[in-house]
């Protein structure tokens, strides 16, 4: 029986393969004439909807022919599975011309005759790092001027099949698609694609790929720009090559463009920061014999005569300074000289990266026919399910036209349970942090006690120190809680924005960013502000201990400081997120696309078609790039709030970005479907909220080397408080730890035992010994540093925000020679357009058209020498 089922299969396949003579890979109609411009997919289910979703599908493709498109349907028998029915549509030329005037498509008009820019003297240097001309630039760069169906022949418009790119074609398929009505239901009219993808009628609507990515297409009239894309962009063996900008807007559209630009852009501008900051850690690493502090520390004859308080109440037993020998030494690496350097820096930095992007960006926009572009209808139009759930409607004082509007009263409530559902998750947010505060509170004196008492720990415990042990488990749950808050608030921000029912496409996304990045703002950075701003801050001192809740003692930092907790921190917590964000990405859709890529190679071309192969590849949904430009700011967070803390936090990021692009470009190309073309001229809201972390970083770091670093109470010893002019900076640590009287332990506080009768034992502050009259009361220097910190803090946030706006002063946003460029084509394209409009008046003059009068003829030509004066 087994054996007959697959004769018959063969059998079916046979038959199949016989009766097409095309080959189904084919992007074209079976004519092999009519390109497809876009597919839509849909099973023919038999359920109690059925005949409702039958009526809806014959509605709005009759309603898409009547628009002028042209449709082909693919019967399920020819499907793979036997179940899809796909809907193949072409655009023809009226279609094209009719909608490129209303979408205001750029189209060339003159191939462009101003001379390229003066070669740069690097480019022999950078040659191993250029693409082939042909990928870099695959077409001449034109003068361009918005389409016209009245001025046809003014066009350069040499194969009507070509003149408007794959991308174009969807753009305009996708306009018509969102438009078009399908019937009327519960007196309401119904419209547009997304509302039959959510209501089942249709499974899937999507442009095609123009080619299987591992090879080039069999037709000569196909591009196979997809597999040029895979072959000199989307391979990690091509992680050194410049990307193919022009390539990716005209396959992808400008907004797609733009990210990977500005991703591009990022990258670049992180190696200059990255070798910074790797000269800095090479300085406190080569310097780390020189760290009179840890020299103390480690001497056994200073650091081994030290004996510290217990670090918690009861169990913990009391500790010589030495045993933190290994950590104080490591603490170096972080906090030196050097970390104020880098500080500075990086405040410096991130001025030029915006600065210097904003004139990138004024580039592209000219290069890509941007410049007068403002967001599209599509971004500007009211959102379908706005219309939908508005019943009420105004005039619009504009257009004069009836339009929904939501009532102020209907916005007010929207608004209060939106802002209080964000406020609940915050504040989640903050109690799971305070959890993980417990929990290291809670801990601390079981690691405490393990460690003094395990002899098998011995050998490492000056290295894992009990604050480094708390700390490394403490960042590992922080991140397992902020991965699982990650997943319910993604769908809880989406569902909350969807309630507020937001007017236009636009005021969504800008609203649904907003949400997610304070969300992950707070969920990402919280714990960081903890280790570096609060913890070992308000601790208190011996017999006068701080408590959380009155239950749990306070964290004290490490004798050496609380930089290398902190760096801890942001190691797991920034690694932890690149590694698991490139699993996702790449991982997950790779998994989901394996039995689909193993049809495609497995399966003749004729049995396994062009459109079902784009139909089982993953969906790149309208938030695609939303979450990756999310994942890149919070990474830009990571590098400039608590970069003075960990200098190699921008080598990290390069590492990262490196293979980020290539993954990006690798899944975009490979695992999903191709995504509709959409223009963008900026990276939108992400640029307000990048110029606000930028000045945040400054404010962040500034108060980093004041409170966390060990800096600037080092500062202040050497030149006030040193004594030995020889070696200025020996006899520190003594001055920096008090002296507590052990007789005046509370019985809360002091330790079970005390085997080695010690009397006095030190703790981290500046107060008075017990022998003074101000007892246990802070000391003058106590006032001396902290004066200093504050002075440090106003200084450099000064210092750095002057420059910072001098550099963006010194720097205008859009280069000399683009504002000349841009000044030249528009003169050019302006007396192209003009001198056309004189031909034609001339020719009708001289048909004797009684409508061309001369007046009209004289103003014509005032209107051109009016043009050349400008």
């Amino acid at each position: 029986q087994q054996s007959g089922r697959k004769y018959n299969l063969f059998l079916k396949r046979r038959l199949r393969i016989d009766k097409r003579h095309q080959s189904k890979d084919s992007i074209f109609f079976r004519d092999g004439v009519r390109r497809i411009d876009f597919v839509l997919s849909y099973v023919d289910d038999l359920n109690k909807e059925w005949e409702k979703k039958l009526e809806r599908r014959k509605e709005f493709e009759s309603n898409l022919q009547k628009a002028g498109l042209e449709l082909e349907t693919e019967d399920k028998k020819e499907s793979e599975d036997g179940k899809i029915f796909f809907v193949k549509i072409h655009a023809p030329w009226e279609v094209l011309i009719t909608y490129a005037e209303v979408l205001n498509i750029k189209v060339p008009i003159k191939e462009n005759d101003i001379p390229p820019m003066v070669e740069n003297p690097l480019d022999c240097v950078l040659f191993p790092l250029r693409l082939p001309e042909k990928v870099m630039h695959p077409e001449p760069d034109y003068f361009t001027a918005p389409f016209s169906k009245d001025k046809q022949e003014l066009y350069l418009i040499n194969d009507e099949s070509t003149f408007f790119s794959p991308s174009m074609r969807n753009r305009i398929v996708n306009y018509i698609l969102t438009r078009c009505p399908y019937g009327t239901e519960e007196g309401k009219k119904k419209f547009g694609i997304k509302r039959l993808l959510n209501n089942g009628t249709y499974t899937a609507a999507y442009p095609l790929h123009d080619c299987q990515y591992w090879k080039k297409a069999s037709d000569p009239n196909c591009d196979s720009e997809r597999y040029t894309l895979y072959m000199e962009w989307a391979r990690f063996l091509r992680f050194y090559k410049e990307q193919p900008l022009v390539l990716i807007r005209k396959y992808y559209g400008e907004k797609i463009g733009i990210y990977f630009a500005w991703l591009g852009f990022y990258t670049e501008m992180l190696f200059l920061a990255a070798v910074v900051g790797l000269i800095c850690f090479l300085y406190g690493l080569f310097t780390m014999d020189e760290n009179m502090s840890s020299k103390e520390i480690c001497d056994p004859a200073i650091g081994g005569e030290i004996i510290m308080c217990p670090l918690c109440d009861r169990d913990c037993e009391y500790w010589r300074l030495n045993t933190t020998c290994e950590s104080s030494q490591y603490s170096h690496l972080f906090d030196n000289v050097a970390t104020l350097f880098f500080a500075i820096f990086m405040g410096i930095w991130v001025t030029l990266f915006l600065e210097f992007w904003k004139r990138r960006q004024a580039r592209l926009k000219y290069e890509w026919d941007l410049v007068d572009f403002e967001e599209e209808q599509q971004q500007l139009q009211l959102r379908p399910e706005y219309e939908a759930k508005c019943t009420q409607k105004k005039r619009n004082p504009i257009t004069q036209e009836m339009e929904p509007y939501l009532p102020l009263t209907s916005q007010a409530v929207r608004f209060c349970i939106s802002g209080a559902t964000v406020l609940f998750w915050v504040s989640l947010i903050i109690a799971s942090m305070i959890a993980v505060i417990v929990y290291r509170l809670a801990v601390y004196a079981a690691f405490a006690s393990l460690m003094e008492n395990t002899q098998t720990l011995q050998p490492i415990s000056g290295l894992l120190t009990p604050q480094l042990a708390t700390s490394v488990t403490a960042s590992c749950l922080n991140f397992v809680i902020i991965m699982i808050l990650n997943f319910f608030y993604e769908r809880i921000a989406i569902w909350i924005t969807d309630m507020e029912i937001p007017r236009t496409h636009m005021e969504y996304e800008n609203r649904l960013t907003m949400k997610m990045f304070l969300f992950q703002f707070v969920n990402y950075y919280s714990s960081c502000f903890y280790v570096a701003f609060f913890k070992g801050k308000f601790v208190g001192y011996p017999g006068a201990y701080t408590y959380m809740f009155n239950r749990w003692r306070n964290e004290e930092c490490d004798p050496a400081g609380c930089l290398i907790e902190l760096t801890t921190q942001l190691t797991i917590v920034m690694a932890g997120k690149q590694i698991w964000g490139n699993i996702q990405e790449a991982i997950v859709p790779w998994i989901c696309n394996w039995w689909g890529r193993r049809k495609a190679r497995n399966n003749p071309e004729n049995l396994y078609s062009r459109w079902e192969q784009d139909h089982d590849l993953q969906t790149f949904g309208p938030l695609g790039l939303f979450y990756e430009y999310l994942e890149m700011v919070i990474q830009f967070g990571f590098i400039t709030l608590f970069v003075a803390s960990f200098p190699l936090a921008p080598l990290l990021a390069l590492m990262n970005n490196i293979l980020e692009i290539r993954v990006d470009s690798w899944k975009l190309t490979t695992q999903f479907r191709r995504p509709v073309a959409a223009k963008a001229h900026s990276i939108g809201v992400w640029q307000e909220i990048l110029n606000g972390m930028a000045i945040l970083s400054v404010v962040t770091n500034a108060f980093i080397v004041a409170f966390t670093s060990d800096m600037i109470p080092r500062l202040v010893y050497y030149y006030a408080y040193s004594e030995n002019e020889d070696s200025p900076m020996s006899g520190y640590i003594n001055n920096s730890l008090s002296v507590f009287l052990i007789s005046d332990f509370p019985e809360r506080n002091e330790p079970k035992e005390n085997p080695e009768n010690f009397v006095i034992c030190r703790y981290r502050d500046y107060r008075y010994p017990p022998d003074h009259e101000k007892k246990y009361l802070h000391t003058m220097q106590f006032w001396h540093i902290l004066a200093a910190k504050l002075a440090f803090i106003i200084i450099m946030e000064h210092v750095v925000f002057i420059v910072k706006f001098f550099v963006a002063w010194m720097i205008p946003d859009v280069p000399a020679d683009v504002k000349a460029k841009i000044k030249r084509e528009k003169y050019l394209t302006q007396k192209i357009l003009h001198e056309y409009e004189l031909e034609k008046l001339k020719e009708r003059l001289c048909q004797g058209d009684k409508r061309a009068t001369e007046k009209e003829f004289i103003a014509t030509e005032g209107r051109m020498e009016l043009s050349r004066a400008m």
